[in-house]
């Protein structure tokens, strides 16, 4: 990683986005559209490019493929990650079905829950199983990244469950904030909040 920004790093799967939705139709992206994409202006999309040391052409562009493999490069993703997802139930289901996520590189490689009504059914191509299977199927090396799709009241100590298995990337749809370690990496998404947030605006 090259020390960027949050700002930066939040950028980048927009750019990335971008660039993979073309389908490789351009060969060249402009600083325009990339910040068009970003809803940023041009001047802030060279100071991110710069920061990551890829250089573009001026009254040219970038060069899309190269500049595709950097940003997937510098995120972590220039291979395919394995996503588990913890929670089964309608929002936990609706994300290991959501195609979004192995079309941007992620493959739900599993899916936990504790209620035994759950355990043993299929969601898309993927098994549910008992919570307490994760930790063995995380030093197998099963998922680097996990989803927290579980109520409020048990967010915490599932993140603790997490962490003691090695998963030091969490994304968490769970309504409240989780404690962890320096080390670990949380990205918060409270629906809940987002949707208040907006009817100010609606």
């Amino acid at each position: 990683m090259s020390g960027l920004s949050r700002a930066t790093v939040a950028r980048l799967p927009r750019y990335l986005r971008l660039i993979e939705d073309t389908n490789g139709a351009n060969d060249m992206v402009s600083s325009d559209a990339l910040a068009a994409a970003a809803g940023v202006n041009a001047a802030n999309v060279r100071r991110d490019l710069s920061d990551l040391g890829f250089q573009g052409t001026r009254g040219v562009g970038y060069s899309a493929p190269a500049l595709r493999d950097r940003i997937r490069r510098e995120l972590g993703i220039e291979q395919r990650r394995k996503v588990a997802i913890v929670g089964a139930g309608n929002l936990g289901s609706a994300l290991a079905r959501y195609s979004g996520l192995s079309k941007r590189g992620f493959d739900v490689a599993a899916i936990y829950d504790i209620d035994s009504d759950r355990i043993g059914k299929l969601v898309g191509d993927v098994k549910i199983q008992d919570f307490d299977e994760m930790p063995s199927d995380c030093s197998f090396g099963c998922f680097d990244m996990a989803i927290l799709a579980v109520p409020a009241t048990a967010a915490q100590s599932v993140s603790d469950d997490l962490v003691g298995a090695g998963i030091a990337s969490i994304l968490n749809f769970a309504p409240v904030r989780v404690t962890v370690p320096d080390s670990v990496a949380v990205r918060q998404v409270d629906l809940s909040t987002e949707l208040q947030i907006l009817s100010y605006y609606g």
